[in-house]
């Protein structure tokens, strides 16, 4: 090492090329010594700095390991704030003479040990000074050579910088004293100004700490290893220590003054806020527009305090009137992943709804120039189905209304409907006659209920199965439903979530030879899904059992499934007789919708069958 060199030879001796060369080593070794204490006393956060400069500092002094200890003025111990090496999460040393840190900062005197093995050695320095060579067998690292000395300002005893291990061997140099003894000074200057400033100036996680929902300790170790991994210590802070996203999220909000956002499948895709935006740029940036409300655009960022990114956000919206909020990283990416889902050359709903803006705003409503085959209106009720089956909505709802006023999509998911998006109001008749097309509906009827079936084919997976509905609203108009249909195999009854008593119940209902069950509840709720995990459970080789439905959704083997088809009259009445005729044990039907099938679920729970239906929440108590 250069600095080496110059402490050890003899300039007097060396040639005239050897001291030029020796010179120019020695200012090198003061730069890059000048460059490290430059960046550590303008930073603003030592954890980070420190782990940005570990390699230069442990280069510079020719050394294997570095550790920087703060004291706890509590224990009156010496703990790693920052340290090179992994095995060990934090080190904990008594400000005593018994070790070689923990002497050095109760004398502040420096020590440089040439092996710590050598008890004469160590004898001289201090009769007491001992090396606890536990360290080395818990982590598998042979120490030697440790340079040491404390982190001193203005005779307050702050902590202690250590080196361990000079590559050559050697024991380190009187350079590398008075560089560690240099570096040390700024070390203290820097700990003092962030014990200072840290009384007044506030940061993201005052709240985890006033609260005790988090410690200083778990903080700067999160901070840490945020550092090391890449990735933002939020993450680190819900992963490993286990903070809930709502505490963070407090956090957050009251150090930015900005309201804080979770992720939500449910937020409409604010396609006009989209359009001419970059995806790219949205993600390189952790910034979205969330939605418009009031002439007020909401946008979400990680980073409120960033000024810049500020300016470039506002230069995009001008004219209007900016509400920012902050989020997480990976919510921001999720909402960019939920505005901008493409399937193959499907286009993004944003380009979809300007294409048709752009047609909208040049043509009145009464020229009816639009055609339900129109490629943006095809390419739109594709993207309706697609992001709903994303969303694992249950139902669609299309709600078109007279006059001027846009028409309204909104998805049901776990049983609340949200406004999806809107449609140019010009569209609202294409729409419905291409969902009408799709269903094999006649589009010329628009006084009369009609009920049908989509099967759509996803582009590389499995179909989509739809069941629709439409029902004639005020103005000549229509509304469509598509229910979204679920296929699969059935849920085990005991995951279904039943409680304790309801589970052991229902158990003792279904096993029973005979008698009559009926699910009730809303669109939804899962009366379907209920049914078929019980049937999962008596499903037996001995047991004949029968399924009247519409549609099949669920399909079990060892089950005889009917699809009803009420169009030719075979509906689940007519069902229901033909079972009773082919000797069943266990009849589940759909619904039942009218006396007749009821009617028939009576007498034959009443003559040893086991018969298992749903019935609808709304209509249940006249039903019955």
């Amino acid at each position: 090492m250069p600095g080496m060199n110059v402490a050890k030879k003899n300039n007097s001796g060396s040639s005239g090329p050897a001291k030029i060369h020796n010179l120019q080593s020695e200012v090198n070794y003061r730069t890059r010594l000048q460059e490290i204490c430059n960046k550590i006393y303008a930073a603003i956060n030592l954890d980070e700095i420190l782990i940005d400069l570990k390699d230069q500092i442990i280069s510079l002094f020719r050394a294997q390991r570095m550790t920087v200890y703060v004291v706890d003025g509590i224990k009156r111990e010496l703990v790693s704030r920052f340290k090179s090496g992994n095995e060990i999460s934090e080190i904990r040393i008594p400000i005593s003479t018994s070790s070689i840190a923990g002497n050095c900062a109760f004398k502040q005197k420096l020590i440089n040990i040439k092996d710590v093995y050598n008890e004469i050695e160590l004898a001289d320095i201090d009769p007491e000074l001992k090396f606890d060579s536990s360290w080395d067998r818990k982590t598998g690292f042979v120490t030697r050579q440790v340079l040491a000395f404390p982190i001193i300002y203005q005779k307050f005893l702050l902590g202690a910088i250590q080196l361990i291990n000079s590559k050559d061997g050697s024991a380190f140099t009187t350079t590398d004293e008075k560089s560690v003894m240099e570096l040390a000074k700024i070390l203290g200057i820097a700990l003092y100004n962030q014990k200072r400033i840290s009384r007044t100036r506030a940061t993201k996680f005052d709240y985890l700490l006033e609260n005790h929902i988090l410690t200083q300790k778990e903080l700067n170790l999160g901070i840490s290893k945020a550092r090391d991994q890449k990735v933002p210590i939020e993450n680190i802070l819900m992963q490993e220590f286990k903070i809930s996203k709502k505490d963070i999220g407090k956090s957050l909000s009251r150090y930015y003054k900005v309201p804080f956002i979770e992720y939500n499948i449910k937020m409409p895709i604010p396609g006009a806020l989209l359009h001419g935006i970059k995806v790219p740029f949205m993600r390189s940036n952790f910034w979205v527009p969330l939605k418009e409300e009031e002439n007020w655009v909401t946008i979400v960022l990680d980073n409120p305090h960033d000024l810049q990114k500020i300016d470039e956000i506002k230069a995009l919206f001008p004219g209007r009137k900016i509400k920012f909020c902050v989020a997480l990283r990976k919510d921001i990416l999720d909402y960019i992943s939920l505005f901008t889902q493409d399937e193959k050359e499907l286009a993004a709903i944003d380009e979809i709804l300007f294409q048709l803006q752009e047609e909208a705003d040049e043509i009145e409503e009464g020229e009816s120039v639009y055609d339900e085959q129109d490629s943006a209106v095809v390419q739109l009720v594709n993207k309706i189905i697609l992001d709903a089956h994303a969303r694992e909505a249950s139902d669609i709802h299309i709600e078109p209304y007279p006059g001027k006023r846009n028409t309204q999509v909104r998805l049901r998911v776990d049983g609340l409907c949200y406004v999806y998006q809107t449609i140019p109001y010009n569209y609202k008749n294409a729409v419905i006659s291409r969902i009408k097309i799709m269903s094999d509906l006649d589009i010329s009827e628009r006084r009369k209920p009609q009920d049908g079936k989509i099967k759509f084919r996803k582009y590389g997976g499995k179909n989509i199965e739809l069941r629709v509905a439409t029902v004639p609203t005020q103005g000549g108009l229509e509304d469509v439903v598509m229910r979204l249909l679920a296929s699969g195999e059935p849920i085990q009854l005991d995951k279904i979530g039943f409680s304790k008593r309801n589970y052991e119940n229902f158990l003792n209902a279904i096993v029973k030879p005979y008698g009559l069950i009926l699910v009730c509840g809303p669109t939804g709720s899962g009366k379907t899904t209920t049914l078929h995990s019980a049937l999962g459970y008596i499903n037996k080789t001995e047991t004949k059992i029968w399924t009247a439905e519409d549609p099949v959704e669920i399909t079990q083997p060892g089950l005889r499934q009917v699809q009803v088809q009420p169009k030719i009259g075979y509906d689940f009445a007519a069902a229901m007789r033909s079972f009773l005729r082919a000797d069943p044990d266990v009849i589940m039907v759909g619904e039942m919708r009218d006396k007749e099938t009821t009617h028939i679920g009576i007498e034959a729970s009443l003559t040893g069958h086991l018969v298992l239906s749903t019935l609808h929440t709304n209509s249940a108590s006249e039903r019955i």
